[in-house]
């Protein structure tokens, strides 16, 4: 049984609807230089008896967030942004500051702007792509809210809090891992700290639009499905018009009394994306006051007993984990340069699919994957051990997946969405699951349903391996990892193993691989050596070749990482050396087995 806890879940997440494709909309960045003052024991937010300063009426000058300055030369005043060091938005603390490498705690930021609006009746939105891990945000003083989740976007208005002139936004960042958070205290991979990601006002008018699905009917290939959402204003009885010239659909809907419009269009001419050819639609949607415009791919993703069908064909996913990280500059991953490096460095591996673990990415991968023809895997960050039985920490996991499927539901590159990885068997555990698929569901039925498991002996035989785990029958894709020839035995054990699985599903090996030091070089039995490595892979894809219902995998992983769990000198140094490609961007023995097989497979299609 899950425990029930009194709480407003959605104050605590996040307080206000995400507003659609703010990728696309004009908008002012406040990203660059903004002023950061460290506070381990959260002095600018508490008082000296622990009472939280923004729930006090007269919160006093002690408050960071006020951005208090001396009035007179015995006023009292213990702190002052303008006077503090600066830091790079977005972007981590941790290496952009060595005495904040391995900080974890609470951070204030403050950056002061200019703003005025276009129209005086428009509105004004503040989005942050992602803040680690919890955000309380202010503006001029007066707080907006707060959100938790370190991978996801959030906004909230601020249109009766700006000014033209001498606005401060002040943001109390705190990155502190906790027993029931999502992730929780243990993961394998650095804990950045800091608003990672862009920060923007978007303006709008005072009726938008506030959300729309616009994808192809998973029954009917020949018709276009899907919903806008109007907020504001008489969003009641709003004409609202879709266009997509190259199909020349012109079409008008009216909105219901909440607002919203459901829509089918028929299009007997509809160029289907695809990995192979990634062709996206320009898209508009405007109503009398509001307009979006977005580039949008057209395809189905279904399975058929083992089979995996984008458009009704079959499809092998030839993959690659990848964790959002930059080693050539060092830190958290943000910027389209990033992005379009990670996903070209595995382009060039063959992949026709990414597997961007353990949380969602940067809004830049996903659209360059729709780009580039890269299919998805997005991942909730339900990791390892979770607090399963609190019904908070289910709260907040699933408003995380809510938010990655608001942002990301119209990108034709997402084919599946992954509920968890690696997580110990419970009824705790399969109950809190099973919800997020029955959630992840209901706010998209039209994509697949996964999450990493752990492979088990079948029947107690350690030499034929399954999946006996109960959301297996709950997912429409079974997905494992294992680790033969790494943490179980040597790489010749892959050859005495066989598979079993008794679901009709398609089967994706979501992880395999072993640690090797760039440039260290010894026998195919030396640990952490380039060859062991490559000796691994070896096998790993001489056995892939035998297991039944395999329709892909992704080893792991693209390109080392930082983790603190890592701490074997010389070789680790902080590091998880499992990347195909070095911390330094030098690509290992390893990754040209890879790629040859992966040329190979490419060949035979």
């Amino acid at each position: 049984m899950l425990v029930m806890v009194c709480a407003n879940f959605t104050q605590l997440f996040s307080q206000e609807p995400l507003l659609a494709n703010a990728y696309n909309r004009p908008s002012h960045s406040l990203n660059g230089e903004w002023k950061y003052i460290v506070d381990p024991y959260e002095t600018g937010f508490y008082n000296f008896h622990s009472i939280q300063y923004d729930k006090s009426d007269n919160p006093g000058t002690g408050a960071y967030y006020t951005n208090s300055k001396p009035i007179t030369k015995s006023d009292l005043i213990e702190y002052d942004f303008d006077l503090s060091d600066s830091i790079r938005v977005p972007g981590d603390w941790n290496t952009q500051k060595e005495r904040l490498f391995y900080y974890e705690g609470t951070v204030w930021y403050k950056r002061s702007f200019d703003y005025t609006k276009t129209k005086t009746a428009n509105r004004v939105f503040l989005y942050f792509e992602a803040i680690n891990y919890r955000a309380d945000v202010y503006l001029n003083g007066k707080k907006l809210g707060v959100h938790i989740g370190g991978f996801t976007p959030f906004n909230f208005e601020a249109t009766d809090l700006l000014q033209a002139n001498d606005n401060f936004l002040t943001v109390k960042v705190d990155n502190k891992r906790k027993g029931d958070g999502v992730p929780a205290l243990n993961t394998d991979w650095w804990n950045y700290g800091g608003i990672t990601r862009d920060v923007k006002l978007i303006e709008t008018p005072a009726q938008i639009i506030q959300d729309y699905s616009i994808q192809l009917d998973p029954t009917n290939a020949s018709q276009l499905q899907g919903f806008v959402k109007i907020a504001g204003p008489n969003a009641r009885g709003t004409l609202v018009r879709i266009k997509i010239p190259e199909l020349t659909l012109d079409k008008e809907i009216v909105t219901d009394s909440i607002g919203s419009a459901a829509f089918h269009f028929t299009s007997h001419k509809i160029q289907y994306w695809s990995n192979r050819n990634p062709y996206l639609y320009a898209v508009t949607i405007n109503t009398q006051e509001d307009t979006v415009i977005d580039q949008i791919g057209f395809r189905s993703i279904k399975t058929s007993g083992p089979n995996i069908l984008l458009n009704g064909e079959k499809v092998y996913l030839r993959g690659i984990c990848i964790h959002e990280e930059n080693v050539l500059r060092g830190g958290r991953a943000y910027s389209l340069e990033d992005a379009q490096q990670l996903l070209t460095w595995a382009k060039e591996l063959g992949c026709n699919y990414v597997r961007l673990a353990h949380y969602p990415h940067n809004e830049h991968m996903v659209r360059l994957a729709d780009k580039m023809g890269m299919l998805v895997w997005e991942e909730n960050p339900v990791y390892w051990t979770i607090l399963f039985e609190n019904e908070a920490t289910y709260q907040n996991a699933q408003n995380q997946l809510a938010e990655v499927i608001a942002r990301d539901k119209n990108r034709a590159s997402v084919i599946i969405w992954s509920m968890a990885n690696e997580t110990p068997l419970s009824e705790a555990r399969n109950q809190f699951l099973r919800r997020l698929i029955t959630k992840a569901r209901q706010l998209d039925p039209t994509r697949l349903i996964s999450a990493a498991l752990l492979q088990n002996n079948f029947n107690g035989n350690v030499n034929i391996k399954t999946i006996d785990d109960p959301v297996a029958d709950a997912v429409d894709v079974i997905s494992f990892n294992q680790y033969l020839g790494w943490y179980d035995g040597l790489p010749k054990k892959c050859r005495d193993v066989t598979w079993k699985f008794l679901q009709n599903k398609p089967v994706l090996m979501s992880e395999f691989g072993g640690d090797a030091k760039q440039g260290f070089h010894a026998d195919s039995l030396t640990r952490f050596s380039e060859e062991y490595q490559e000796y691994l892979y070896r096998e790993t894809l001489n056995m892939i070749k035998k297991i039944p219902q395999l329709q892909g995998f992704s080893p792991w992983i693209l390109v080392d990482f930082r983790s603190p769990r890592r701490n074997l000198p010389g070789i680790q140094d902080g590091w998880n050396r499992k990347g195909l490609i070095s911390s330094e961007g030098v690509k290992k023995k390893a990754y040209y087995v890879l790629k040859n097989y992966y040329g190979e497979l490419a060949s035979k299609k």
